[in-house]
């Protein structure tokens, strides 16, 4: 008996120490593939352009912080010095997606011309990480000590900021530019498979008010969210009508995909928003806007909604 218990115990402590590996994986794996602006499928021409990899080489850099998110990290175009002030896009966690798992997308984003900022936060809901951001990239912006050199003096334009989030992160963006101190410097934003059941945020208790936002937005799941009820047709319809009139929103709707994998299948449009939106990128606008926008004749994507200028 004592033998057939101790091999009982061998075995069970092999399962445990196989789960712990598992789950030490999972939590280093990155959530986007680092090939991903190859890899990825596109039904149209701006969207493969901007999926591509921009015209700059990145560089990367951290600073500690004590808040709760441990710290914030910064990609950039490694011609930072050559550039004149560059615009930003704050990224928001999702779910157990902290920013040290998707470096890809700030590269992505980087290589495009902008400055990109994301933290390590596990509670994105509420946009205080976002908040933090800002107050971060300002005081870097301004920061000049003798002996030191910051690369960031004076290269962060933040009259051209923008906000992306994906799951709980959708629910942060949207805090972020409605309750947070620094709620108007947003001048675009984008929610990933987020706020999109309201039932399932209010049972989390991450509340949220679409009706405040006045920022142009762009609201992006995939049909694998509605599969799973984490972000339904009628809840992403119910964002896009509850935004008050006369605020710019597009609605689009992923076909085939999961709803981890809307975090980087989006990306192509998310960044021709951002383009548009914050480098004037005429070309880029009319993925959104003109008498026929791509993503309204995209075959990947269903139940598109635009309230833009035409």
């Amino acid at each position: 008996m004592k033998k057939i218990l101790l091999i009982i115990g061998v075995i069970l402590l092999l399962i445990i120490a196989a789960a712990a590996a598992l789950l030490l994986f999972i939590s280093k794996a990155p959530a986007v593939p680092k090939d991903y602006t190859v890899k990825v499928e596109t039904g149209g021409a701006l969207e493969a352009k901007y999926l591509a990899m921009g015209p700059h080489e990145t560089g990367y850099y951290e600073s500690a912080s004590l808040n709760s998110f441990e710290k914030f990290g910064i990609y950039y175009p490694l011609d930072i010095a050559d550039c004149e002030a560059l615009p930003v896009v704050v990224f928001v966690n999702g779910t157990g997606v902290k920013g040290s798992k998707y470096p890809a997308l700030q590269e992505h984003m980087a290589s495009w011309g902008f400055i990109t900022v994301a933290t390590e936060e596990e509670y994105a809901w509420n946009g205080f990480s976002a908040e933090m951001c800002v107050r971060y990239l300002s005081a870097l912006n301004s920061y000049e000590a003798e002996g030191e050199d910051n690369i960031f003096l004076g290269k962060i334009d933040l009259g051209r900021v923008g906000i992306t989030g994906h799951s709980q992160g959708g629910t942060g963006v949207i805090n972020a530019m409605t309750e947070q101190r620094h709620a108007d410097i947003y001048k675009a934003a984008v929610i990933l498979s987020g706020a999109g059941n309201k039932a399932v945020s209010e049972a989390l208790m991450w509340d949220y008010d679409e009706t405040k936002i006045q920022t142009p937005t762009l609201i992006m799941a995939s049909t694998g969210d509605a599969d799973s009820g984490l972000v339904t047709l009628e809840g992403m319809e119910s964002l896009f009508e509850g935004i008050p009139e006369g605020v710019m929103k597009v609605m689009a709707q992923r076909r085939d995909i999961g709803h981890g994998e809307m975090l980087y299948y989006g990306d192509g449009y998310v960044t021709a928003w951002f383009m548009w939106l914050l480098q004037g990128d005429s070309e880029a606008a009319r993925a959104f806007t003109g008498p026929s926008p791509e993503l309204q004749s995209n075959p990947l994507y269903q139940n598109q909604r635009f309230a833009v200028p035409n």
